[in-house]
């Protein structure tokens, strides 16, 4: 994301003064806060494991006693000191698949693959932590495809799933070679499928206790949080108030 807006130098990358995250944790958050660390760009890329930023800001947040809502598409998150560092009572951990085809995953994204990133999930599932499949975006046309095996999604070792749909703009549609005749709904500059095609492909997605669908279009939101959600106040479904 960063890199389509020409604020990313892959070759040059920034690093962040920790000492500054340290100061911005302090006067800007509260014991009971629960920050979401991988937004516009994943806090585990490769250069973590030099510079540690990421493990000294989970040290702080520990320190503050504030929670911590990780999104990335590493398994680097599931290495064992950084499982030793994080509080199961503050962490909460959502790790990323898009498809399951190690190779098709190399086309779009440089990311770890999908089966080391399922095999994490699968660690800090077995460790006790408040861990989550996030299938984002879930594309049915990867399917069609032949590299999003359903099978394996549904046996991943794993309580909990979150699913976010593809939303199409013009950059997602030179990005992705697929068939999108199916999104024909209209909503704030994206394309999305209609909600009863939704429905049918989230039917696909078994065997987790919870699912959870986070969603764009107001309409479609209110039948996920009335009919399908766990939690109605929160679409990320995190594991709160744990004693460990």
């Amino acid at each position: 994301m960063l890199d389509f807006r020409k604020l990313w130098n892959a070759s040059e990358p920034s690093v962040v003064n920790i000492q500054k995250v340290h100061r911005t944790i302090r006067r800007n958050l509260k014991e009971g806060d629960i920050v979401r660390l991988g937004g516009m760009t994943d806090c585990f890329q490769p250069l973590e494991r030099h510079h540690r930023a990421t493990f000294h800001t989970i040290e702080e947040l520990n320190k503050q006693n504030i929670g911590y809502l990780i999104v990335t598409k590493s398994d680097m998150v599931a290495d064992d000191d950084y499982m030793a560092l994080m509080r199961k009572d503050l962490a909460h951990i959502q790790i990323t698949v898009t498809c399951t085809d190690d190779s098709f995953c190399r086309l779009y994204e440089k990311a770890t693959p999908p089966t080391k990133r399922i095999a994490a999930i699968e660690k800090l599932q077995s460790a006790g932590f408040d861990v989550q499949l996030r299938l984002s975006p879930y594309i049915p046309q990867f399917i069609e495809k032949g590299v999003l095996d359903m099978g394996i999604i549904n046996n991943v070792q794993c309580d909990k799933i979150l699913v976010e749909f593809l939303r199409v703009n013009t950059w997602i549609r030179k990005w992705f070679n697929i068939d999108y005749s199916d999104y024909t709904f209209n909503q704030s500059g994206y394309i999305h499928m209609p909600l009863e095609l939704k429905i049918k492909y989230l039917s696909l997605i078994k065997g987790f206790k919870e699912l959870t669908v986070c969603e764009d279009v107001s309409e479609h939101y209110d039948y996920w949080q009335r009919k399908v959600n766990p939690n109605r106040d929160d679409c990320c479904n995190l594991r709160k108030n744990m004693s460990f």
